[in-house]
């Protein structure tokens, strides 16, 4: 079910009302058969593979709290991400790793093949599995008990506000809020619907009217110049900020007004002074789940500097596969790999140059530039998350280099015309306005703000409902 249908409209305010309703110990019923429901929308034969990997990994955390032996646990422990990893290997990866050995044995002069599958990758597989998988590492590191009441454990897994695009949640932050005995509260109430409100506004007034001059120009890319490609390089990016933090938003919204408070998983990343920064403030909870499970044990930065660089490079290739079955996918997190590395290693040779072009003796300027180096590198690498193929990525490249600054009025003037681009720019002058207001949007005057934003996305949002982005990981 996507958050911004007709559909959800009608959903929310029913379950939330059922929700308040019910006795405090049978609201955790209520809640599963609600996630149920919303993921089936999608496509119901799904929840078999939820269900497989739920019941695989409720049973684990049982056992790695039981057991003693650290061998044992192990064992358990493997079993779970086997099953986890396996699911995802087979419905994401299974067809690039069976193309890639073909062409790998074609080099050779081998015939290698594998039967393919037409499969439609299940929504919001990725997000989901990590969540899953979170649980285990916590319980065998022991930060978190083993969850007892399987209704529980299948709650948070499938906890429907953040099921599909996150955020990706720790079993310390959200199970124990299954258990919390909660009132309705208006402070709540408006707050959680000033954040449904801002990522609906996010979504329809600038990501959905943004790709419409992103699409035509990815479309046509023989036709485009210069100027044209830079407008959907700059367009492209605020279109999957407001796509996948619009989408957080209304995921934390949702679940304020229950009385859930999910983790932050956007802190404004086109703030960021470096690269590093962007990390800790993009997508905050697949940033933290790398460095938890795979960056640390790897061994972080207490190590050589030549691991160190290995490490980052190593997780950020790991977190590109994780985003899409393409190479695209993984050269950009190669870039982004590269670009964390060059900042590290050039980091005193920056405060050289600042020093000797006098930029300390203006500290708002420098932050400005660091601002926009950093968004230009991360709208750079974009290219390749939105490309359909590195060819495409390559010509898009081209098209942007090639000094040729005629307007493409065909590409300009997609669908309505001029009107939607002289709305884009007005939608992203909102946005750049939001940026003075607090991050958790309790604010006075709530309700003002409230039909405010509700206005705005009648009179300015883009007619019908798309996807999310972030749904097809």
């Amino acid at each position: 079910m996507l958050f911004n249908s007709l559909s959800f409209l009608i959903f929310f305010p029913v379950v939330t009302i059922l929700f308040f309703l019910l006795p405090y110990n049978k609201r955790w019923m209520l809640l599963l058969a609600a996630s149920c429901y919303f993921y089936m929308y999608f496509k119901p034969i799904y929840i078999l593979i939820l269900f497989f990997t739920i019941i695989i990994d409720y049973y684990a955390g049982i056992y790695l709290e039981k057991i003693k032996d650290d061998k044992k646990r192990k064992w358990f422990l493997i079993a779970s991400l086997i099953a986890n990893i396996g699911v995802l290997a087979i419905f994401k990866y299974y067809n690039f790793l069976e193309d890639n050995i073909k062409g790998i044995g074609e080099l050779f002069g081998a015939d290698i093949s594998f039967p393919a599958l037409n499969i439609i990758l299940p929504v919001g597989l990725s997000f989901h599995t990590f969540q899953a998988m979170s649980y285990t590492f916590e319980v065998y590191r022991g930060n978190q008990k083993a969850e007892k009441r399987f209704g529980i454990y299948a709650l948070y897994v499938m906890f429907y506000p953040q099921l599909v695009a996150g955020p990706i949640e720790r079993p310390q932050n959200i199970l124990h809020q299954f258990y919390k005995k909660t009132d309705f509260s208006y402070d709540n109430a408006v707050s959680g619907l000033n954040l449904i409100a801002f990522g609906l506004f996010k979504k329809i007034i600038i990501a959905d009217r943004l790709a419409i001059y992103v699409n035509q120009v990815y479309g046509d890319l023989d036709n485009a110049s210069s100027i044209s490609t830079f407008l959907a390089l700059i367009f492209f990016s605020f279109q999957i900020y407001c796509d996948f933090s619009g989408y957080s938003d209304i995921a934390r919204g949702t679940a304020r007004v229950m009385g859930f408070e999910l983790m932050l998983n956007f802190d404004r990343p086109y703030l960021s002074q470096s690269i590093s920064e962007f990390w800790k403030r993009w997508h905050i909870s697949l940033s933290t789940w790398f460095r938890d499970y795979l960056y640390i044990p790897l061994g972080g930065n207490r190590v050589s500097k030549t691991r160190l660089y290995y490490n980052l490079f190593l997780v950020f290739m790991v977190s590109g596969l994780w985003h899409g079955a393409s190479w695209t996918f993984v050269i950009w997190g190669a870039l982004h790999g590269f670009f964390n590395i060059f900042g590290t290693i050039t980091k005193q040779a920056q405060l050289k140059l600042a020093t000797i072009l006098q930029l300390v003796k203006f500290p708002q300027l420098r932050k400005l530039l660091n601002i926009l180096t950093v968004f230009f590198l991360v709208s750079f690498a974009w290219v390749f998350f939105r490309a359909q193929n590195f060819d495409q990525a390559m010509l898009f490249y081209k098209k942007l280099c090639s000094f040729d600054f005629t307007l493409n009025l065909t590409q300009i003037c997609a669908e309505k015309g001029p009107l939607n681009l002289l709305l884009s720019f007005v939608a992203l002058g909102f946005l750049f306005l939001s940026y003075y207001l607090p991050k958790d949007l309790k604010i006075k005057h709530n309700v003002l703000f409230l039909f405010t934003i509700f206005f705005l996305i009648v009179i300015l949002g883009k007619n019908g409902h798309s996807d999310f982005i972030y749904f097809q990981f």
